[in-house]
């Protein structure tokens, strides 16, 4: 499989930290709050953790303290599918191709629920073919993109189809609200909006850079799952986020490249570019610390993570655009993505 265009999107409105904070100060939801999550609030926004400014699905920052449930649902089905067509249209023009040779669609969400699914609203939008292999998947959390991959790499395999549209979409501003809980108000101060696209081939790309996937794992481990996934509270939902995170994190990316690496008889020295999920500061530097990378290693994810906050499953399609965008040198790239229940993806990728 090869991944032969790529895009991005946003929504057009951009916050800075320091806005989000000047917003609460102003606004009546503060107060209410106890002096110890006032202190988490302060801490994460004003201090440096990684984040300088995240795209918001808000016309004014005041709309994000209206917790009313449809508000946030509403908010979840004007964007999602204006921003996951925006940036499929993006990886079209990069593969070179129409709508109309796409045979499969495939979107990943986790922030908002439609019926029909994402892929009725963006095959429109599109205007993709009305008989075109359709399927929405839900429920994985950050870590959605490789599972979405992984399932258009099976399509492909199978002959089902030659061109899939692979696309996640986050809008986690439908998914932010304020109480007493760390976890809670963490996740409204670290998450941003956006959607990642890419077309993948069964053939190789012309007249572009080769990316081919070359191999790919997935890890489930139950017995962490409480420590991040959602919950559904008062018609809203709730970001289940634990100080182990980190920790379990770069734990699981630690054993699923290892294991990637075995699979395919090559050693870390063999990796040229690292393509990870930007899920915080704090989980960098876990990742860092328990694969042995350096900052420069990083870079990109820093980069996604300084400029889009954790956009949430869209964040490798943004990471891998950066890596291209610079024109890192090819080789073998190690992508990684995580996420709920505790889960992990890897997938390694030739780049010439």
């Amino acid at each position: 499989m090869f991944l032969s265009g790529l895009g991005t999107a946003t929504p057009s409105t951009r916050w800075t930290q320091m806005q989000c904070w000047d917003a609460l100060v102003a606004s009546d939801y503060l107060p209410q709050l106890t002096p110890r999550s006032q202190a988490i609030l302060r801490k994460v926004l004003r201090g440096n953790n990684g984040i300088c400014s995240r795209f918001l699905a808000l016309d004014q920052l005041r709309d994000a303290f209206d917790f009313d449930p449809d508000v946030l649902d509403a908010r979840f089905a004007r964007h999602a599918p204006a921003i996951a067509a925006q940036a499929a249209e993006r990886a079209l023009a990069d593969a070179g191709l129409d709508p109309g040779d796409i045979d499969a669609v495939i979107i990943s969400t986790c922030t908002g629920y439609l019926c029909p699914g994402l892929t009725s609203y963006v095959t429109e939008r599109l205007g993709l073919p009305t008989g075109i292999l359709a399927l929405d998947l839900v429920g994985q959390g950050c870590g959605a993109a490789l599972p979405n991959m992984r399932t258009g790499e099976a399509l492909l395999a199978s002959g089902r189809a030659s061109r899939v549209l692979s696309i996640c979409v986050e809008i986690c501003s439908a998914a932010m609200y304020l109480d007493d809980d760390p976890g809670v108000l963490i996740s409204a101060c670290l998450f941003g909006d956006g959607a990642g696209a890419a077309v993948l081939t069964a053939a190789p790309p012309k007249e572009r850079r080769r990316i081919e996937w070359k191999s790919a794992g997935t890890l489930m481990n139950a017995g962490d799952r409480e420590e991040l996934r959602f919950e559904r509270r008062r018609g809203m939902l709730r970001n289940i986020l634990s100080p182990a995170v980190p920790a379990i994190a770069a734990k699981h990316v630690d054993h699923m490249l290892t294991d990637g690496l075995i699979r395919a008889g090559l050693s870390r020295g063999d990796i040229t570019g690292w393509i990870l999920h930007a899920g915080g500061r704090e989980i960098l530097a876990a990742i860092r610390q328990q694969v042995g990378l350096t900052e420069d290693d990083t870079r990109w994810s820093a980069a996604v993570l300084r400029d889009y906050g954790n956009v949430s499953s869209p964040c490798v399609y943004f990471v891998l655009q950066a890596a291209l965008s610079e024109q890192a040198a090819g080789g073998y790239w190690w992508m990684s993505s995580f996420g709920a229940g505790f889960s992990c993806h890897g997938a390694l990728l030739e780049v010439e």
